[in-house]
């Protein structure tokens, strides 16, 4: 499966974006979905994936209650809402897919097929 994130941009400070991960060669609803960001100067974030182990939603500290993940089976596409952006949000941010995701601290595991990224930019 290939991914291609989109929907950044330069947004204000509390402002709002939706990124989206459009998936090709492969049905997006097989596999679990995370998303990563890396700011510059910085090592890459796990932001957000699905826990393999029960389901639930992982959210880094950062980002917890202001951003959430979704997806459409149907448009093939998986979606990440950020809401009330601050300029520490500024980053590039991309998609993944793998069979499982795995938290290990802030790092995410299994999401094997990485898309290229789209740069958010958060700055009044």
């Amino acid at each position: 499966v290939q991914l291609q994130a989109s929907g950044g941009g330069l947004v204000q400070p509390g402002g709002s974006l939706r990124l989206s991960c459009a998936a090709s060669g492969g049905n997006l609803d097989h596999y679990i979905i995370g998303w990563f960001r890396q700011a510059p100067g910085k090592e890459r974030e796990g932001v957000s994936c699905t826990r393999a182990s029960d389901g639930s939603t992982y959210y880094a500290d950062s980002v917890k209650g202001r951003f959430a993940m979704s997806r459409d089976n149907a448009k093939n596409t998986a979606y990440l809402q950020m809401n009330s952006l601050v300029p520490e949000d500024t980053a590039v941010y991309s998609c993944a897919a793998g069979y499982y995701c795995t938290v290990v601290g802030t790092s995410l595991y299994g999401l094997d097929y990485r898309g290229k990224g789209t740069l958010v930019t958060v700055s009044s």
